[in-house]
């Protein structure tokens, strides 16, 4: 008999990857996503019409903010036996700018599945964090150990609370619980606004490119089906664990866009710009515990891993040139 794994923000990112794993393992997969208009609804749509050609796929247009409609899905399906929360609001730039929207969704939609699992006894539950909360206080490479008491952003703080909320439930109603804190996660069908998926677009199409400071900050750039699979192997994780997924490679955002530069067999033209106060200047992963806990390492090169996003967008480019990336 299949699992029933319900996946919120079936239609982001990292959320339809995982979702496309689970199926391709035959499981049955409940995707709920608002389909909101954070970025391109396009991207969305795209990543949605393949996880619906899977017989084993049900889709809910519903907001996790909103605990009337979650609470009608879970009443639906009563087989749900874990829940993989991918629903968030991302960003950090853009969370400085609404951090209602940040707080709806990352804190108040998390609460709502952490009281709806207890309530029906629904007892897994992944959530999806970040290295945002590692701010500039803790040496690198980072541990999951490291102080996350100074968030630079409203994003890092939403999602500090939503861990803390994570570790409450797990402590008063033993609910198994796993956090995995990501870390610049990149691939092909990316946001459109991190630097890899405007680097590829606005070399392609000869459009100027924003370089915040002076480039050289560093991102632990990790490819999207590396972290997909580690989140599923978060299913079989019991109590409650916080966990890094990363690359465990950090790379000069520069080094990027020259490799950009080199797939594509064109110059960038650049605009430079005040470093942005939110902006960490580095991150890297201490994946130890990935590696324990899981058996789980990356196995995408950032070498493969850009070749594959530059091959998606030149496949996409009649539609994807037109897609807004500040």
């Amino acid at each position: 008999m299949a699992t029933t794994i319900l996946v919120t923000g079936a239609a982001g990112f990292i959320g339809s990857k995982t979702a496309e794993l689970l199926l391709s393992a035959g499981n049955r997969v409940i995707g709920v996503d608002n389909l909101n208009d954070a970025y391109d609804q396009r991207l969305k749509a795209w990543r949605l019409a393949r996880l619906q050609a899977h017989a084993d796929f049900r889709f809910h247009h519903a907001d996790i903010g909103n605990q009337d409609e979650l609470r009608a899905i879970f009443n639906a399906d009563s087989g749900i036996s874990s829940v993989i929360n991918l629903a968030a609001r991302a960003g950090v730039r853009q969370s400085v700018q609404n951090p209602q929207a940040y707080i709806d969704t990352n804190i108040t939609g998390t609460l709502n599945l952490l009281e709806l699992c207890r309530r029906i006894g629904v007892k897994k539950f992944i959530l999806a964090s970040t290295s945002s909360l590692y701010g500039t206080h803790n040496e690198m490479p980072y541990r999951e150990d490291g102080t996350t008491d100074y968030p630079l952003s409203p994003y890092a703080a939403t999602k500090k609370a939503a861990e803390a909320l994570c570790y409450t439930y797990h402590s008063l109603y033993q609910l198994d619980i796993t956090i995995f804190r990501y870390f610049t996660v990149y691939g092909p069908a990316g946001r459109p606004d991190m630097s890899i998926f405007r680097f590829i677009q606005r070399v392609s199409e000869d459009r100027p490119i924003t370089i915040y400071g002076d480039g050289r900050q560093s991102r632990d750039f990790t490819y999207v089906d590396d972290i997909a699979r580690g989140t599923i192997l978060g299913l079989n994780l019991p109590g409650y664990q916080v966990v890094n997924l990363g690359a465990g490679q950090p790379v000069v955002l520069m080094d990027i866009l020259r490799l950009v530069e080199q797939q594509l067999d064109k110059e960038a033209q650049l605009i430079h710009e005040p470093r942005h106060l939110a902006d960490m200047t580095a991150t890297w992963a201490d994946t130890t515990k990935a590696k324990t806990l899981l058996g789980w390492k990356p196995e995408t090169s950032y070498h493969q891993g850009i070749a594959n996003t530059v091959e998606w967008y030149l496949a996409n480019r009649e539609w994807a040139r037109d897609i807004q990336t500040d």
